[in-house]
């Protein structure tokens, strides 16, 4: 595979994360997409393998988004900027300091932004409560599982 399909596959890929922040946009579906992709075109057993286990890892966060309560992002309080800024610090957080990171990035990126918003501490903790209750649990489950698939294959690319 040439450098530029890996970045053509690299960029798909960080658009469905992005697009797991968006709601209606299907990030996890574009995500395994460029998974797809790349070990098509890559027909290596490693490439094989973390499409196996990306459909695995997405299969399973399917069944564990149906026991966790539906996104409602306009009855958590918080304004969708502060949302983005959660699901782009994830994203950013899990590359920077890997696995825990982004969940990190995502609950401190919320709480910073409501707390400079609202003004003090117990109402941005107010306020971040509010936001895992109502969109943060489902949010970081898919967004989580979707950056695994994209640091399996990262990973991939870079050590083989």
């Amino acid at each position: 595979m040439s450098v530029w399909q890996l970045v053509a596959v690299g960029a798909v890929m960080l658009l469905g994360l992005v697009g797991v922040l968006v709601p209606g946009v299907p990030g996890r579906a574009i995500v395994w997409a460029a998974v797809l992709w790349w070990a098509l075109t890559d027909t290596t057993a490693v490439a094989w393998g973390v499409l196996i286990g990306a459909t695995c890892l997405m299969l399973l966060n399917q069944a564990l988004k149906a026991t966790l309560p539906s996104r409602r992002p306009r009855e958590a309080g918080a304004p969708r900027r502060t949302l983005v800024l959660g699901g782009l610090a994830a994203i950013a957080g899990f590359f920077v300091v890997p696995v825990v990171g982004g969940i990190l990035g995502y609950v401190g990126a919320i709480y910073g932004a409501e707390r400079l918003r609202l003004g003090s501490h117990g109402a941005g903790w107010a306020s971040l409560k509010s936001v895992m209750r109502t969109t943060g649990h489902s949010v970081l489950l898919e967004l989580y599982c979707c950056l695994m698939v994209a640091g399996a294959w990262l990973g991939a690319v870079i050590w083989s």
